[in-house]
């Protein structure tokens, strides 16, 4: 998974005859079009559930209730309020445009892991008795990754891309503290980047290393 072919459409044709450039999601514009058009989608979204007066709200995630289970893929869509959304966007463009610079399936792979995994380990460990919505865990997800690439891998490139993201968005790491704030989840927050590290360690073993360590010897 760590190197990756570009994911690009075929040629068009124009009607002069000539071909026209792939449109490809990894490069910095295409990956810019990519996560503009998700965060339009949210938007959207946010849309129709303000109108709805968040009534669409109630298929967020709702931890150890059986009929909350659907929050775990719906949850990242859901906002409270258009400053949750807003609160959410600059982050999910940032770090979400850089992720997917890694290649479409790393971006697939990771964002799905850290949706299902994240949102079904949050559904375990978060108080019942609410709902939890918002695209945040998803992006604390795809931060532990981008973070914990750099650190299993000690690649020049990752690391100096985590340095970046620490300078950009270090504010986001506020949000993996305990809260006292009852409209903030930060258990979400913590089992997406948990899980995103977990993803960064499967994919990106310690540079130098290769299979398990052997065994100390025995201590006589």
């Amino acid at each position: 998974m760590t190197s990756r072919q570009p994911f690009t459409l075929p040629f068009r044709r124009s009607r002069a005859g000539t071909t026209e450039p792939r449109f490809d999601p990894t490069s910095w514009t295409g990956a810019l079009l990519v996560i503009g058009a998700l965060a339009v989608a949210l938007y959207v979204v946010q849309y129709l559930n303000a109108a709805d007066d968040y009534g669409w709200n109630r298929f967020g995630l709702r931890p150890r209730a059986v009929d909350g289970l659907w929050g775990v893929l719906t949850q990242p869509f859901l906002h409270t309020s258009w400053s949750h959304l807003l609160a959410n966007t600059v982050p999910l463009l940032g770090i979400g445009w850089v992720l997917l610079l890694s290649g479409v399936r790393v971006f697939l792979f990771v964002t799905a892991c850290v949706v299902v995994l994240g949102d079904l380990l949050t559904w375990l460990v978060a108080p019942s008795g609410q709902i939890i919505v918002g695209a945040s865990a998803m992006v604390f997800g795809w931060l532990g990754y981008l973070l914990a690439r750099a650190f299993f891998s000690r690649r020049l490139k990752w690391i100096a891309v985590a340095v970046l993201l620490l300078i950009f968005f270090s504010t986001l790491l506020g949000g993996l503290l305990p809260s006292s704030d009852s409209n903030v989840s930060w258990q979400s927050h913590l089992c997406g980047a948990v899980v995103g590290v977990a993803v960064a360690w499967v994919l990106h073993p310690r540079a130098g290393t290769t299979g398990r360590p052997a065994r100390p010897a025995p201590v006589r």
